[in-house]
């Protein structure tokens, strides 16, 4: 099992959810964090409970959604001198509708936060990356393997994510960079509650998967030796919704 003890992870949408588990997690693997996101309070609340476990964590607060935003977080880590060995893509954003009612602006968003936004600060760490062997971790969504209806714009955005991740490792793992899609189910995240307040479902937490589940497949995977690649999780609830 390799270590990730000394090395400096950085992590989108690390405020909340599966990108705060992550923080969390890997943290306690002995990394140093790197936290990006838009909600300044919540980073900081993330970094505080790092710090209550003794470990280390910087908080970046950022618009993703933004390009202007996006090179000043790479210009805030160059500045600072932060290595960067795992780079975490976990914001995202999300779009319930048919395609018939769903607005083209707000695909352009979708594309825009849960595309372009891992397209440009992938691009711009790559030779951070490349220095450390790192790893590139995607998380994605079970709707890029299974869209449905309602969700066409965000599934759409999702399998463009995949694509990227899949040519990307396919440019990078001679270099010697790992690249991870980590294809969750329902998750028991503030963005998963809208989506049942939104759907009229009743929102029971308990019976979906846990952030912390996501995380502990995603270090797993980071942690396998150097001999190997786990390209791709799907991880599911265990309890499933009656027929």
């Amino acid at each position: 099992m390799m270590t990730l003890t000394g090395q400096a992870a950085v992590i989108t949408g690390a405020g909340s959810g599966i990108g705060r588990a992550l923080a969390l997690a890997l943290g306690d693997e002995g990394a140093s964090i790197l936290l990006a996101g838009r909600d300044a309070a919540k980073l900081e609340a993330v970094t505080g409970e790092l710090a209550r476990r003794g470990r280390k964590g910087r908080a970046y607060s950022v618009d993703l959604a933004s390009d202007a935003g996006i090179a000043d977080l790479v210009a805030r880590l160059v500045r600072s001198g932060e290595r960067v060995d795992v780079l975490v893509h976990a914001a995202g954003d999300y779009v319930v509708g048919n395609v018939e009612e769903t607005p083209v602006e707000a695909l352009d968003r979708l594309l825009r936060i849960n595309l372009r936004a891992p397209y440009a600060l992938t691009r711009a760490l790559l030779p951070a990356l490349r220095g450390a062997r790192g790893q590139v971790v995607f998380v994605n969504s079970s709707a890029a393997m299974h869209p449905g209806a309602g969700v066409g714009a965000y599934a759409a955005s999702k399998a463009a994510l995949r694509a990227l991740a899949d040519a990307l490792r396919a440019e990078v793992n001679a270099d010697g960079i790992r690249v991870l899609s980590v294809f969750p189910g329902r998750t028991a995240t503030p963005m998963q509650e809208a989506i049942h307040r939104h759907e009229g479902e009743p929102y029971c937490p308990e019976a979906l998967l846990q952030p912390e589940d996501v995380a502990a497949a995603v270090v797993a995977a980071l942690q396998a030796p150097r001999t190997a690649e786990i390209t791709e999780i799907a991880i599911r609830p265990m309890r499933k919704p009656p027929v």
